[in-house]
């Protein structure tokens, strides 16, 4: 006989995995055709579901968008706080390249999303993007600014430096497709982004050591 708590444990599940199929299937979307060119009856149709069904999820085309870029968002800043914990500024530059790439290179359409959405001025999402990504930005500009100071790192701007990074490893999630046609490949192989990691991590640290003198 099931008990009570295995009961309640099994639909909670259920509506977990459908929360995240429609994730999933509203993210590829909105990759494709922006938040305007998207309609839930597509997003259920290609589910398998009704239009009804979806908004027992997601009450809105609103709420579901907001939903997917959070979840953007959250898998972004998760594991980004190496600059900030980092002693040695080049291992910590490092690591933050490589998991930049890493999201790029494993979610390009959360990619996509987000920048669809930046690029239009975030209409739907300033709001938490300056409660969100502003500080973070800020406590990672204090991690260069405290290098700075013990005199391991040359000193530049160092929030343009991480639009730098941001734009470099950005684009091998937004331009994935062009570089691997461009190289003449269907699509890009773990040791193209093996090199996109090795070479803006020594451009940006060549710029950043200290010269003797």
């Amino acid at each position: 006989m099931a008990t009570a708590g295995a009961a309640t444990r099994v639909p909670r599940a259920a509506r977990l995995r459908k929360q995240e199929l429609i994730l999933l299937e509203a993210e590829r979307q909105f990759a494709r055709l922006g938040f305007e060119g998207v309609a839930l009856d597509s997003i259920a149709a290609a589910l398998g579901i009704s239009r009804q069904n979806m908004l027992y999820y997601f009450a809105s085309k609103d709420e579901l968008y907001r939903a997917v870029l959070d979840g953007v968002l959250a898998s972004w800043l998760e594991g980004m706080d190496v600059l900030a914990k980092g002693a040695d500024p080049e291992a910590a530059i490092s690591g933050y390249i490589r998991a930049k790439l890493r999201y790029s290179q494993e979610r390009p359409s959360g990619s996509a999303v987000f920048t669809r959405e930046v690029m239009a001025g975030a209409p739907r999402y300033a709001q938490t993007l300056a409660h969100s990504v502003l500080p973070r930005l800020r406590s990672d500009v204090r991690a260069f600014e405290k290098w700075a100071r013990q005199g391991l790192i040359e000193r530049v701007n160092f929030t343009h430096l991480m639009f730098v990074i941001w734009s470099a490893t950005q684009a091998y999630a937004d331009l994935a497709p062009q570089f691997a046609l461009l190289i003449g490949k269907p699509r890009l192989a773990e040791r193209d982004f093996a090199a996109a990691h090795a070479l803006p991590t020594e451009l940006v640290l060549a710029r950043l050591r200290k010269t003797p003198g």
